[in-house]
């Protein structure tokens, strides 16, 4: 849980504002449902709600929400399409067939995608 999250029990007391909408943006990390109100990012689980706030709205800045609150997904991105291209490039220069640089790209693409986003949130947790 991100240290500027605050957890709230449900038994505690079942809010929900009027105006906030449920949503699908968002990483719902278990959550059984989320909602946006502003930028207020509330996630409801079985026993609590989860709730912390963006520093962008995604729903008015897509890009500019990701940039500033969720910078792991463009690296994760950058990475995967970086890493499959270069791995491409290899197979294509040494006259591979077109099945094995496809997979291989496809490949590199995942895991190149996935070590990029995942050491990015490591670092992103660590410096909040």
């Amino acid at each position: 849980m991100p240290r500027d999250e605050i957890e709230v029990p449900k038994e505690l007391r079942e809010f929900m504002l009027e105006e906030a909408e449920e949503t699908t943006l968002g990483q719902k990390n278990g959550a059984k449902r989320q909602f946006r109100y502003g930028n207020l990012h509330i996630r409801e689980y079985d026993n609590k709600f989860l709730v912390h706030t963006d520093k962008i709205d995604p729903r008015k800045d897509p890009l500019g929400h990701l940039v500033c609150d969720a910078p792991e997904i463009l690296i994760g991105l950058a990475c995967s399409i970086l890493g499959g291209s270069e791995i491409a490039k290899k197979f294509l220069n040494n006259n591979k067939s077109k099945k094995s640089t496809i997979a291989a790209t496809l490949l590199s693409s995942i895991v190149a995608g996935y070590v990029g986003y995942v050491v990015t949130k490591k670092i992103k947790n660590y410096l909040e």
